[in-house]
């Protein structure tokens, strides 16, 4: 365990090497001073308070308000900061495996597992910590100004870095495959903004088509795919407090990273460098 906790360690200290990381905290930091100075010259006090619907349903409009504000966060967070995460990550397995790098690693006394372990840890734990420092400012910048403490919003920090991880999981499989952080970088964008939104709608895509074998495809596809798509539902869902239809995505997910992280230890493994 000492091990994987060095090599995520050294992971950091490159994923703090570069500008991109930087860049990550920095838009982080304006989102969080944008909302401090919304939140401070703004009287929402005006606004808040109860009204009653035509139909006599009462809407508190300051939760209202918090919910725009959240959903403002999460959207962004969950598309623009993952692209930012795939960009920055898909260079540590290539990196790692050029001449003279690898050969040094190795010469440790350390198994090839622990170094692929290592790395994963190091790739998340940047990632938490930068949705972390937005999340949590954003939640008590809307405590305070709004009162309104809703712990739902927090759990959005393990479902963004959980989706991170999916991806991340088949960058390494692919760096090791390939040695090539460009290959990684777009598969994963494929996956994130095309395969898997085109996956969690087969239905609707099935239905221009008559084929089984093609709806078959589809359906084989979702379940090996990560399904990147729908845990942004779940992120949301959680965020805002809503009822979350299925939790199978998790699951899934859950089954991918293992799998690929599993496949990834046995190619490094069997590589001679």
């Amino acid at each position: 365990m000492k091990n994987i906790l060095t090599i995520a360690q050294f992971t950091v200290r490159e994923a703090l090497s570069r500008k991109i990381v930087i860049a990550f905290f920095a838009i982080s930091t304006f989102v969080i001073l944008l909302f401090t100075g919304i939140f401070a010259f703004v009287p929402f006090e005006d606004l808040t308070g109860m009204i009653r619907m035509q139909n006599k349903e009462v809407i508190n409009i300051s939760k209202e308000i918090v919910k725009m504000f959240k959903l403002f966060v999460i959207a962004p967070l969950f598309g623009g900061g993952l692209f930012l995460a795939i960009f920055s990550a898909s260079g540590f397995i290539p990196n790692m495996l050029e001449k003279g790098n690898i050969d040094l690693l190795l010469s440790k006394p350390i198994s090839r597992s622990q170094i692929i372990l290592g790395k994963f840890l190091g790739g998340v734990l940047i990632v938490l910590a930068n949705i972390a420092y937005l999340i949590i400012s954003i939640w008590l910048l809307i405590g305070v100004k709004f009162g309104i403490w809703n712990i739902d919003f927090l759990s959005s920090i393990l479902t963004i870095t959980f989706a991170f991880a999916t991806l991340y999981a088949l960058i390494i499989l692919i760096g090791i495959l390939t040695q090539s952080s460009v290959l990684s970088m777009m598969i994963s964008y494929l996956i994130f903004f095309i395969f898997s939104p085109l996956l969690s709608a087969r239905e609707n895509v099935a239905m221009f088509t008559d084929s089984k074998l093609t709806k078959y495809i589809l359906e084989f596809l979702y379940y090996i795919v990560p399904q990147t798509s729908e845990l942004g539902s779940i992120a949301k869902d959680l965020a805002l407090g809503q009822r979350v239809i299925s939790f199978q995505p998790l699951l899934v997910s859950t089954l991918f990273i293992i799998l690929i992280l599993y496949l990834s230890i046995i190619i490094f493994d069997k590589k001679d460098y």
